[in-house]
């Protein structure tokens, strides 16, 4: 090799010479032409915005971040750092495809959260029930109106739970190819809560009803606490199998934290592990943030499909609590059953605002609580609903 072609050669290797990929004869349409040649660049620009909103508009920029910047190295022409063998492709394959990832976090969400307002009042178990309609409902519409396979379908619905680690777990074993779109609506949307969730909210509640107090919270024994996550592993196991590795980390990051004998356990899964396992997940997923697998007219239905979800899952969890109402005494204050969507603890911040705006000696976070970590629960169940109905 003279010198004119090895100079040629590493011409040809730089990211100026690969960022616009030659035209495709086998694409007729001129717009899916232009995103197959210039798709880099658009998907770099998204991914810088994406950054953007983590860090300056602080939106869940713990997985935003790394996300973004995952999907930066994803569309690096020629180095292959998402492919089989580079470096976020090992770490998607083990993590991600494996499903140990999500699950990990679930356990660092177990040891973090406080189900005491849960068992104090077992009945808003019914509000994170309720919320998870939202799942289902855009779970149809992506298979009828669509087009969507039933797996991809699954995939997408699960959105509505606004809980990140458990669309990822269950879209990496339904709809890998949708990944990434998947990712990032999930956890867009749970960034917007405060902005999605409050007309929803005042929509269909009046301002009566928002300023209903609810009486305190008895307090919740230690025996109580530590029988709980006991409690829901079993009725999991007995009734739905499917859901019970994400149960089962769930409640085992709990029970840690409530027998008080582990301490140095719980604190590391509520920080130093969650917090390591957050960085792989998010590079990981931005890994699927490449050109050829995001920009598609798939993402721009899956990005409708799941604001439509997270809506109906708000609007489910408060039509409930105005059902209950009906049929009870004391009366519950219908905002926090939009905390039954599983963004914990910003829905429940969320309800605990919008109520105080109607009535400032209104406090409804620790009541908001309650629906909220059923929430946790409930997705975590719908996903094994999935799971068995999609395998």
């Amino acid at each position: 090799m003279n010198i004119t072609e090895g100079l040629l050669t590493l011409w040809q290797s730089t990211g100026i010479m690969n960022f616009v990929k030659p035209a495709d004869p086998a694409i007729t349409n001129g717009f899916e032409q232009f995103l197959h040649m210039h798709g880099s660049w658009i998907m770099i620009l998204v991914c810088l915005f994406l950054l953007w909103l983590g860090i300056k508009k602080q939106f869940e920029p713990l997985l935003l971040v790394p996300i973004a910047f995952g999907g930066l190295l994803s569309n690096i022409p020629v180095c292959d750092i998402a492919g089989a063998n580079g470096f976020l492709g090992i770490i998607y394959e083990a993590g991600i495809h494996k499903g140990l990832f999500p699950l990990i976090i679930f356990m660092g969400v177990g040891a973090m959260t406080d189900f005491g307002p849960l068992i104090a009042n077992p009945k808003t178990a019914l509000l994170g029930g309720a919320a998870q309609f939202g799942i289902f409902g855009a779970l149809l519409m992506a298979l009828c109106l669509f087009g969507f396979t039933l797996p991809q379908s699954a995939a997408i619905g699960i959105i509505g739970g606004a809980d990140g680690p458990t669309s990822i777990f269950v879209t990496s074993r339904l709809a890998p190819e949708l990944l990434g779109a998947i990712a990032v609506s999930a956890y867009s949307y749970m960034a917007l809560v405060p902005v999605i969730q409050p007309p929803i909210m005042k929509l269909l509640t009046t301002k009566e009803e928002r300023k209903i107090q609810m009486t305190q919270l008895r307090d919740v024994s230690k025996r109580e606490k530590i029988v709980f996550p006991l409690l829901v592993l079993l009725l999991c196991v007995i009734l739905l199998p499917d859901a019970c590795p994400l149960i089962g980390a769930l409640t085992f990051g709990n029970l840690c934290k409530e027998c008080g004998v582990v301490e140095r356990l719980s604190d590391t899964m509520q920080n130093a592990l969650i917090n390591i396992v957050t960085i792989f997940l998010g590079l990981s997923v931005g890994s699927k943030l490449s050109s050829d697998q995001f920009l598609t007219i798939q993402t721009l239905f899956i990005l409708i499909l799941g604001i439509i979800a997270f809506s109906l899952a708000t609007a489910g969890g408060v039509i409930m609590a105005k059902v209950m109402n009906l049929f009870s005494k004391e009366k519950i204050n219908p905002l926090i059953g939009s905390a039954g969507v599983s963004a914990v603890p910003m829905a429940a911040r969320v309800s605990n605002k919008v109520g105080q705006e109607a009535n400032p000696q209104n406090f409804l976070l620790m009541h908001a609580m309650g629906p909220n970590v059923a929430g946790v629960i409930g997705s975590a169940v719908a996903a094994g609903v999935l799971l068995a109905l999609c395998h």
